[in-house]
């Protein structure tokens, strides 16, 4: 057994971070079987070496949230303790911790290694591949750091683009004029910007053009100059619509791919620009790749079970194959 006593500095800041009838540190030691007490500023923390060294590092990056005016909660905490074992590993928790994306309505930041890892190569390179599985929240960084650069005036324009292709459907057969057939499949894009941006100002700035959410198709024949550009479901294009999609990339501009392969909805045969564009850019520079598993979900807990046990299905699938072409 380890003991390690710390302070902290700002009794009111620690007042937020231990939460309602230490709500916060009951919920640190649950996850990392730990004891914690806490007096006034001072806080203890039993338990074993390791699981002391990362609830001293979650409550170190609480503070340092609530530092910051970030509302500690639950999903705070857990993302805390789910970043204090990397962060702890890496000896890079200034780098990991201090990323914060500020939008109109609320303050975003990384809540896992990954995360953090995803901003940063968002931040450094002009084209960025996003891969892995649904709530991860590969699109909703992207589409917060796109918010953040643009409030900053470093880029004029977002666009946001999916092809429309889900599940087999066929855009012929649905209902409506060509923006309501296609709009369904852009909304979670329009659930990004409503929760960072005030209605108002998504409505205006989608009318005058300075925010687009577009199909895929309507990319063809531009040039994308000073925008930030996101391409959402990439795994559903065919290596010619990729290839279109990356040659818009223009001046002063960023373009963001994301998509997971295991839910490809392609006819059976055609090959994934997802999956081709990785295999033929895999030795340029200025192009950064970040894979999310299932660990990095950050949706309700039962998504991440559910993820994993598809995951480790597809594992067997692969080695049996392997096992009968052997």
């Amino acid at each position: 057994m380890a003991e390690i006593c710390f302070e902290l500095f700002n009794n009111q800041l620690v007042q937020q971070l231990v939460g309602e009838a230490d709500a916060n540190l009951r919920l640190i030691e649950k996850m990392l079987n730990v004891e914690i007490f806490s007096f006034g500023n001072q806080i203890t923390v039993k338990g074993s070496n390791s699981d002391v060294d990362n609830a001293k590092t979650a409550i170190e990056i609480l503070y340092n949230k609530a530092s910051k005016n970030i509302e500690i909660g639950e999903q705070e905490v857990k993302a805390a303790v789910r970043m204090s074992g990397d962060v702890h590993t890496d000896g890079n928790k200034e780098n990991m911790t201090d990323i914060v994306l500020k939008t109109k309505k609320r303050y975003i930041y990384p809540r896992s290694a990954t995360q953090a890892q995803y901003i940063q190569e968002m931040m450094k390179n002009e084209l960025v591949f996003g891969l892995g599985p649904a709530g991860t929240g590969k699109t909703y960084l992207a589409v917060a750091l796109a918010v953040s650069m643009m409030l900053e005036g470093t880029i004029d324009k977002i666009i946001l683009s999916r092809p429309a292709v889900e599940a087999g459907e066929n855009l012929g057969f649905l209902p409506g004029d060509l923006k309501e057939k296609v709009d369904p499949y852009l909304r979670p894009l329009y659930d990004a910007l409503y929760e960072m941006l005030p209605a108002e100002q998504v409505d205006k700035k989608l009318a005058l053009g300075e925010i687009e959410i577009a199909p895929l198709a309507f990319m063809r024949g531009r040039t994308l100059s000073n925008s930030f550009i996101i391409l959402d479901e990439a795994q559903n294009t065919t290596p010619m619509q990729m290839k279109m999609f990356l040659t818009r990339l223009g001046e002063n501009s960023r373009m963001v791919v994301n998509g997971d392969l295991s839910q490809v909805d392609l006819p059976r045969g055609v090959v994934s620009g997802l999956r081709d564009a990785l295999e033929t850019l895999k030795n340029v520079d200025n192009i950064s790749a970040v894979t999310f598993s299932s660990a990095d979900v950050v949706r309700h807990g039962l998504v991440a079970k559910i993820v994993r046990a598809y995951e480790e299905k597809s594992k067997k699938e692969i080695n049996q194959y392997e096992q009968n072409n052997s």
